[in-house]
């Protein structure tokens, strides 16, 4: 399965993301208000970067307060490790083990179309698991 199976329903206009001139203050207020925990960052349009809770909590704890009145761009990380809708879900799951990160902006011919998370992923999986075994438990049962 691919990754272009989560993503089949959602739109694009629906992603959450900010530019990298939006003040850290006002992401943090992003992230809040939606319950998320990082957004996409653009600059015309592109991917550039992520910001997560942690680029805020690690920022605060190096330079204190001062950190909030600049630009995400000065805090989030980057470049951001993109994913295209033709990759493999369980291809997407080692990249996040292996480099310790939970969200990946989806990207295809350079536009941003999704954001997925590790939870959008490991969903998948379980669905994907619980399918197999009711499968496997109703082929049983006929035998």
């Amino acid at each position: 399965m691919t990754i272009a199976k989560i993503i089949g329903e959602r739109r694009s206009s629906d992603i959450i993301s900010c530019d990298v001139n939006t003040p850290v203050k006002q992401v943090i207020t992003m992230l809040a208000g939606k319950r998320i925990g990082a957004l996409p960052v653009l600059r015309d349009g592109k991917v550039v970067g992520i910001v997560s809770e942690r680029d805020i909590v690690y920022h605060l704890a190096d330079e204190g307060k001062g950190c909030l009145d600049g630009p995400v761009e000065g805090i989030m990380t980057s470049p951001a490790v993109t994913i295209e809708p033709s990759t493999k879900i369980d291809d997407a799951l080692a990249l996040m083990t292996k480099r310790r990160f939970r969200h990946f902006p989806v990207v295809e011919n350079e536009a941003l179309v999704a954001f997925v998370s590790i939870g959008d992923l490991v969903k998948d999986k379980i669905d994907s698991i619980e399918h197999e075994a009711a499968a496997l438990r109703d082929y049983i049962q006929t035998a």
